[in-house]
């Protein structure tokens, strides 16, 4: 399909036709009251006013039903399998929906005084507690709306910590099997960027790194690697990597978006690392996918806890003196006492502590206008203490087993990138298939026909016609076995029938895009 023949606006998707189409002249969907409002006296400029306003006229029961034929064709994992490599695509238990939709918590306002909101407040920091002990950090930050943005407040800190110092540094080293926001992030954040190349096993190269840091000398200022990475290894020698990063002077930032392969087995600040972001969307089960909503916190180190981003949820009773906001005013008499102002706890039923939002001494400052995405850290909060300590070992052991079984039905049908033990996700390369006449593209857009979204494609850069997959540890061997399944069966037709899979998808509402000059020349409007 090329935007030369696509059809507006009487266009199909899915066998839906567009609102324009269905339109029927007189037809409404609701009927408004007259008007109570005056007229205004205020002259509007003529070029402000339209004669006319030709918007689809259907019956409120056509739209109800356009909408959800459309909402019928998503995908999502409540429907599929999604075997994003990378993006942890689990289970989102629905429980954690309905706390976060609790009156006392849906409710809540950001702006509302802290004495007010103390069981939201006690949520964060509970959270902020729970996600330093699992990473073997020091202090938590919720302040990041996404992981992405997390790793710019991580860099951040490290740049502010650096120069508290009195060491301007301007390098930051940057593992090429680590995610693509790595060098985007540190490249944002002012410093110029270093690639060290994995070696043929997929663990970091210790010489390339070991050159970097010699050639670099005092201007490195970390190095950034995700653990485990995006070929689906844990490096072997992370440790060795740490301590030479450290006897330079530079820092250990960690991108903690695959840490689903390994809650409870390993805290990556018994590792060497100094600050790590995490993403509440993938780890922690929040739903996500269509660009939100997410959260990215950031774990540190001591030495780091002075930097994180404000506001930051501390006890009260630690911080009186540091916490948000300009002084108010003297409350009226129906208000209740501010926090510093309220008895300590007299019985069992009150809270053992009062907690408020401080500016921590050295603050890099705010990402956003308030103390982050209160509803995914609620689904988190929810979600570990749902499981506890047992719960959360049992997902990675599950993730990891998951993926190495894929890996072992799929290894002769596929080329492995890397013939060792994965963690949660699997990494196979299409170049044999290539070779037969169907890329890794033409492999992704079969697997629509069967049902399945397609994995991460073309990532890592490092590895050729690449493939990720990651399993989770939400599917069952049934379903697994029907995705290797499929997954044999697009093989063995890339071998006999190569033009199948380059005309596929046969069976999705939309066919194959031009997607050369869909980019070229996209029709974002109609």
């Amino acid at each position: 399909m090329t935007n030369s023949n696509i059809q507006h606006p009487t266009s199909n998707i899915g066998g839906e036709r567009t609102l324009d189409a269905l339109t029927r002249s007189g037809r409404i969907a609701v009927t408004l009251p007259p008007s109570d409002v005056p007229p205004s006296s205020a002259t509007i400029p003529s070029a402000l006013l339209r004669e006319d306003l030709p918007l689809p006229e259907l019956s409120q029961l056509d739209v109800v039903r356009h909408y959800t034929r459309l909402s019928q064709l998503n995908w999502s994992i409540d429907t599929h399998m999604y075997p994003l490599g990378s993006c942890t695509m689990k289970l989102n238990p629905k429980v954690n929906d309905a706390i976060a939709a609790m009156p006392s918590f849906a409710e809540a306002h950001p702006m509302q005084p802290a004495a007010d909101a103390q069981g939201a407040l006690a949520v964060m920091y509970g959270l902020q507690r729970m996600l330093a002990e699992i990473t073997g950090m020091d202090e938590t930050s919720l302040a990041p709306l996404a992981g992405a943005q997390g790793e710019l407040a991580g860099v951040l800190l490290i740049k502010a910590y650096l120069e508290s110092i009195g060491e301007h540094r301007t390098t930051v080293l940057v593992a090429d099997s680590a995610h693509g926001t790595n060098p985007a992030t540190a490249s944002m954040a002012g410093f110029d960027v270093v690639a060290v190349k994995p070696r043929p096993d997929g663990d970091m190269d210790l010489d390339a790194l070991r050159a970097a840091l010699e050639e670099h000398g005092p201007t490195v200022a970390a190095l950034m690697i995700t653990l485990p990475s995006t070929l689906g290894l844990f490096d072997r020698n992370i440790v060795q990597i740490a301590e030479m990063v450290h006897a330079h002077g530079a820092l250990m930032y960690g991108d903690g978006a695959n840490m689903n392969a390994m809650l409870g087995q390993v805290k990556p600040g018994d590792l060497g690392f100094d600050v790590m972001h995490l993403n509440l969307h993938k780890t922690f089960s929040q739903p996500h996918g269509g660009g939100g909503p997410g959260a990215g916190p950031i774990v540190v180190k001591q030495h780091l806890a002075t930097f994180l981003p404000s506001p930051h949820v501390a006890l009260a009773s630690e911080r009186p003196e540091r916490t948000v906001g300009a002084q108010p005013a003297a409350p009226a008499p129906h208000e209740p006492p501010a926090a510093s102002e309220l008895p300590p706890p007299t019985s069992r039923f009150s809270p053992p502590a009062q907690y408020a939002l401080h500016n921590p001494d050295h603050t890099i400052g705010r990402l956003g206008a308030h103390a982050g995405n209160f509803g995914v850290a609620l689904r988190a909060y929810a979600y570990i203490r749902s499981l506890g300590a047992d719960g959360l070992r049992a997902i990675s052991e599950a993730a990891v087993l998951n993926a190495n079984y894929v890996q072992a039905r799929l290894r002769g049908a596929y080329d492995l990138a890397h013939d060792r033990t994965c963690m949660h996700e699997v990494l196979f390369s299409g170049k044999r298939q290539k070779s037969q006449g169907a890329k890794t593209l033409d492999i992704a857009k079969r697997m629509i026909d069967y049902g399945y979204h397609p994995p991460t494609i073309y990532f890592p850069l490092v590895v050729d016609e690449a493939m990720l997959i990651e399993p989770t540890e939400s599917e069952s061997k049934e379903t697994l076995d029907a995705f290797c399944d499929a997954m044999l069966q697009i093989a063995a037709e890339a071998e006999t029938k190569p033009e199948l899979l380059r005309a596929a998808p046969h069976t999705a509402p939309l066919r194959r895009l031009d997607e050369a000059t869909a980019a070229r020349t996209p029709i974002l409007h109609w």
